[in-house]
């Protein structure tokens, strides 16, 4: 079997680079991002973009992420951070994708389907639906600061790091959150 001097090149360069040790920060940010990836997925997603730019948005974050701590900067509260860089990035990125394309309402994906109750009912089927069209409804009536602290509050964070993600103080946050889970319970009890 003979080998070109390009495939060999390739496969001293693979050998090379898969014996090089990972760094302890290396890791630190590998580890971090097999636990937030998802999380961080579904709230850049949150913001109307499309999967590719939400998945660029969200390397993104860890590339800013490993700088970071490359710089030596500040370890503390590392999941707010994350979700505080994608917050912004996510902003950037969907005024840049409305600037191009001159699109309009790209908040939250306004095309969401409604799933369906797996009851065999028809009539329970029907009456599902209906209530969450109207969740739906009123969560996208919401304002978007409410609506962005119900997602980060969605994905687990405590209300001190939604205040820090959205630049916002815990009060605020509480009074968001407090304001619009009655909202959306009124609409659950009809």
């Amino acid at each position: 079997m003979s080998v070109t001097t390009t495939e060999l090149a390739i496969a001293v360069q693979s050998a090379t680079v898969s014996s090089r040790r990972t760094s302890p920060l290396e890791q630190e940010v590998v580890d971090l991002f097999d636990r937030l990836r998802v999380r961080l997925l579904r709230y850049v997603y949150g913001f109307g973009l499309p999967v590719q730019d939400a998945e660029e948005v969200v390397q993104e974050v860890f590339l800013s992420l490993f700088q970071h701590l490359q710089r030596g900067k500040s370890r503390e509260n590392l999941p707010g951070w994350v979700f505080r860089v994608a917050h912004n990035l996510a902003l950037k990125r969907r005024t840049a994708i409305s600037n191009a394309s001159n699109l309009a309402g790209l908040g939250f994906a306004q095309d969401a389907d409604v799933c369906a109750d797996p009851t065999p009912n028809p009539e329970d089927q029907s009456a599902s639906n209906q209530t969450q069209r109207r969740l739906l409804a009123v969560f996208r009536a919401l304002p978007e600061q409410d609506r962005r602290c119900l997602a980060l509050r969605a994905e687990g964070l405590r209300y001190r790091e939604i205040g820090q993600v959205l630049g916002v103080s815990l009060g605020a946050v509480s009074i968001s959150l407090s304001r619009s889970v009655a909202r959306l319970a009124e609409v659950a009890r009809r």
